[in-house]
């Protein structure tokens, strides 16, 4: 067996990971229609799949945590397909933390920024700024396209718990999860990066 071979085998070490695709157009619209629904939903990300809904539905949000026994006041990150869908959650950044995102995204650095005050508490937390990503991950990023806003996006486990890097892990570890986005996670080993944008700060190491 050739070395490449023997590296793709599953399992292997260094096996290369499938490359993300997008689901069809056809799931992708059912995934939209479910979070304008009020649905929770699981999809591949950088790292880990995710779990989300649509960021301005209270309840859904609250379902969300519920799911994941996270407390309302650490805050949720959003995640878009292109800035501009941020732009209602977060205060317009300087000319210095406009340059970092402008380094970063799209790609797996998630930052922090100041909210906007009428962005919900139920978002931010306890916090006066919010966490946000232009995600380069094609299932997350279409994912956003189609339901034409960013979503919430936390890892699919339990507070303190594994994440989920599989369909069939966040069946078993987020019961009450009512859709999952089929694809592959990218090829991070953990989460994203969490930087402060205004003084450029690492908060969480990916």
């Amino acid at each position: 067996m050739r070395a490449d071979e023997q590296r793709n085998r599953p399992g292997a070490i260094g096996a290369r990971r499938a490359v993300p695709t997008p689901p069809s157009p056809f799931k992708l619209r059912l995934a939209a229609r479910a979070l304008r629904d009020g649905a929770i939903i699981a999809y591949p990300t950088e790292a880990v799949f995710g779990l989300g809904c649509d960021p301005l539905n209270r309840a859904a949000v609250g379902r969300l945590l519920e799911i994941k026994q996270r407390p309302i006041h650490k805050g949720l990150i959003l995640i878009a397909s292109d800035p501009v869908q941020l732009a209602p959650f977060i205060e317009t950044p300087g000319d210095t933390a406009q340059a970092r995102l402008d380094a970063s995204w799209p790609g797996p650095v998630t930052w922090l920024l100041p909210a906007r005050p009428q962005t919900p508490r139920w978002l931010r937390g306890g916090h006066a700024s919010i966490a946000v990503r232009v995600t380069a991950h094609p299932v997350a990023a279409a994912l956003c396209r189609a339901f034409g806003g960013p979503i919430v996006s936390t890892s699919a486990n339990l507070s303190r718990r594994p994440p989920a890097r599989s369909a069939l892990q966040v069946r078993l570890r987020c019961p009450g999860t009512d859709l999952i986005v089929h694809g592959a996670c990218g090829d991070a080993d953990r989460p994203t990066t969490i930087r402060d944008a205004l003084s450029g700060a690492v908060l969480r190491a990916g």
